[in-house]
């Protein structure tokens, strides 16, 4: 009889210690796969398709990146700004769904097809499913248009919170982790800074943040002025720059005035220097003023980094030369290629704004983890090895 209840009482306590709180993935800005299904009447070019009558994979999709078929992905994914209403909208013709609400398959690979090279969360639900968790009831994800910004997200963030709360439901009423990359870091925390208290309280147990923006990245100015060819060797950036400046992400992320000083040169060209008090003159210099109707409207979002009000993991890379400084020479400018004047932080955002979460330490009553990562690059970070393990430290302990 002893043995039995002692049995009894361990298993009891072995369940206990094995439950485990579930995780909703947020990514990033091209972290989600997104479709499209095309009914046009123009098109830049003759072999562009103008109607379908199913929806194809736009995003990530390799084949509409090669020479002469990219034009035909710039006018498809680009999108038109509406200065009145402050909001975006698709081309004529163009219908854009994204695939895979409440499910990892989407965010887990940029690409469909899972090409090695476009991983994305893969290698953490992986990691995860060894854990104990299962794909899409314990651990999934919450894919959104990341052309856009907050200010347009009234759908995506009622639709987060209700995910929310179905896997909060679904595991057995068990607090969820909100666990982000790079961009789905600030959205994420405008999600958090519109929510009551009390309901963070029944259903948030902490916020984890891989890589997150909080104050902007020189690298975005490098999409606005002469475009970013995303590392595709075979791409031009200037093909992408179109697309590009039209998202509001890219005004969004843009340096912030809170993280840097109004006399630290961003861009150098001839005859000009940028700061982020110059950014009105730079968007005319571009001859793209919708951007900076689109940097108003997003420039104050998450501004002053009010305090998520939840615990926070914040994870980051360092030690990897970052671009601090553009420097266009010539008189090709934008239409060139900067030189690139480095700091050290991932590659990717610079360290001030990575370091963005330590302006709530001892601003809330939650606790603030800081965790850089040597050599942890931006979007690798998303199978670093170490970043893995503290994953399953904080996840499972």
């Amino acid at each position: 009889m002893f043995r039995l209840i002692f049995t009894c009482l361990l298993l009891i306590f072995y369940c206990e210690c094995k439950i485990l709180n579930p995780v909703i993935l947020v990514p990033g800005d091209g972290g989600s796969e997104f479709v499209v299904k095309l009914n046009k009447t123009t098109a830049p070019h003759s072999w562009c398709v103008l109607y379908t009558d199913h929806y194809f994979s736009l995003w990530l999709n390799f084949v509409e990146l090669l020479p002469k078929v990219i034009d035909c992905f710039t006018n498809n994914t680009k999108l038109l700004y509406d200065r009145e209403k402050h909001v975006t909208r698709n081309p004529s013709g163009v219908e854009t769904k994204i695939p895979g609400w409440g499910d990892t398959q989407t965010v887990e690979w940029l690409d469909p097809s899972q090409i090695s090279w476009t991983y994305y969360f893969s290698s953490i639900v992986n990691a995860m499913v060894k854990w104990g968790y299962e794909r899409n009831v314990s651990v999934r994800g919450a894919p959104y248009d990341f052309r856009k910004a907050p200010n347009e997200y009234a759908d995506f963030y009622q639709n987060l919170r209700n995910l929310v709360e179905e896997t909060y439901a679904l595991n057995n009423n068990t607090k969820v982790v909100l666990l982000c990359h790079s961009m789905g870091s600030p959205t994420t925390l405008y999600f958090l800074n519109h929510q009551p208290q009390s309901w963070k309280d029944k259903f948030i147990q902490s916020f984890i943040s891989l890589a997150g923006v909080w104050g902007g990245s020189v690298k975005s100015l490098r999409l606005l002025a002469s475009g970013d060819n995303l590392d595709v060797p075979f791409v031009k950036a200037l093909k992408l720059r179109a697309q590009q400046r039209s998202m509001p992400s890219t005004a969004w992320l843009m340096p912030s005035d809170v993280f840097w000083g109004k006399d630290e040169v961003l861009i150098e060209r001839p005859g000009r220097n940028y700061t982020v008090n110059d950014y009105k003159q730079f968007f005319m210099n571009i001859n793209f003023m919708d951007g900076w109707y689109m940097r108003q409207d997003t420039a104050n979002l998450i501004r002053l980094l009010k305090p998520p009000g939840v615990e926070v993991h914040c994870v980051h890379g360092y030690d990897i030369p970052t671009p601090k400084t553009l420097v266009y020479t010539g008189n090709m400018w934008p239409d060139s290629q900067p030189n690139v004047r480095t700091e050290l932080a991932d590659g990717t955002v610079n360290i001030r704004s990575l370091k963005g979460c330590l302006h709530w330490q001892g601003k809330q009553p939650q606790k603030i983890y800081h965790v850089p990562v040597k050599y942890a690059e931006h979007r690798e970070i998303l199978k670093n090895k170490d970043v893995i393990a503290y994953l399953k430290k904080t996840l499972t302990s």
